[in-house]
């Protein structure tokens, strides 16, 4: 008996601001709602642990192309810390290495948390992806292996303390791209004397995009196809934070080209801009010399096809 054949993957383009839940991998949830959209290219941008939730951007089509971009932006996250308990991923999934008693006040939570603002080191966990010899350092981790670890500057722009009660506290951090908030929080609960590790996480913003205009897998799977094109967010939206650079026409027809133009604006900065043609339409990234020359970077496709 013959199956019946799946519809072939349709192209779609745009952006959808996904409320990531607890307990499934950033790639799950990127393939599930790519099924959803039935669609033929899709990714995500920064990883969320299996057990943080939160705002995860996934990016369909045209929209990949830029979705790298995010990852240098800064984030903001509500975190919960355990105190009184250490594991060895500095996390509620790992093994407890170790107990002792929690002693902390609120004051002393406080001028903890003050010495964790500005530019910080931070030792990168052995529970994570970064690369040693070709490997990520979890496969060192769960052979039990331990590998010395350089110090990286990261930055906590604002570190609040929104709750604490006994061994409790949560607070919401604005922070730098590298910045692990399990190592920060692991990090805390040694600086008050008692150690602690990370129970709880959530994702509220990343660069411009916030966690207020996400929605869940199980909404999108209540709604139509229709309803669910709706939610898309068009590719700039990645972008959102960069410079804006609009061309006349002429200058429009060469940068498509790949050619680069000359800016005409007073005051550029050499760096990243996104760029627009004469009629408005998103061009794709262009890339500012000293000299007010931009060179396109990437194209989006759709443009060229016109």
């Amino acid at each position: 008996m013959n199956r019946p054949s799946k519809p072939p993957r349709r192209r779609v383009d745009g952006v959808l601001l996904l409320d990531k839940p607890a307990g499934m991998t950033s790639n799950a949830a990127l393939q599930k709602v790519r099924r959803l959209f039935n669609a033929a290219k899709a990714g995500h941008t920064g990883t969320l642990d299996p057990m943080a939730t939160g705002l995860l951007p996934v990016c369909f089509g045209e929209a990949t192309k830029f979705a790298g971009e995010l990852l240098a932006a800064d984030k903001r996250y509500a975190a919960t810390v355990l105190l009184g308990v250490r594991t060895d991923t500095a996390d509620a999934e790992g093994r407890v290495l170790e107990t002792r008693p929690v002693a902390a006040t609120r004051e002393q939570v406080e001028a903890v948390l003050a010495r964790f603002r500005g530019d910080i080191q931070q030792v990168p966990p052995m529970h994570s992806a970064l690369k040693r010899d070709g490997r990520p350092l979890y496969e060192y981790a769960r052979q039990g292996i331990e590998l010395e670890r350089a110090p990286r500057a990261v930055t906590i722009h604002s570190l609040d303390l929104v709750g604490f009660e006994g061994d409790r506290i949560k607070f919401d951090v604005d922070c730098s791209k590298g910045t692990y908030v399990r190592t920060l929080a692991q990090d805390i609960g040694e600086a008050l004397g008692c150690g602690g590790h990370l129970v709880a996480l959530r994702r509220t913003r990343i660069g411009s995009l916030r966690l207020e205009a996400a929605v869940t897998i199980e909404a999108l799977e209540a709604m139509p196809p229709e309803a669910r094109n709706a939610l898309l967010q068009p590719a700039d939206t990645l972008l959102a934070t960069l410079p804006r650079l609009d061309l006349d026409v002429d200058a429009t027809q060469r940068f498509v080209r790949g050619q680069a133009v000359r800016a005409g604006q007073q005051g550029l900065i050499a760096g990243q801009l996104r760029v627009y043609a004469a009629d408005g339409r998103f061009l794709g990234l262009g890339r500012a010399a000293a000299d007010g020359l931009v060179a396109p970077a990437r194209l989006v496709a759709i443009i060229l096809e016109k």
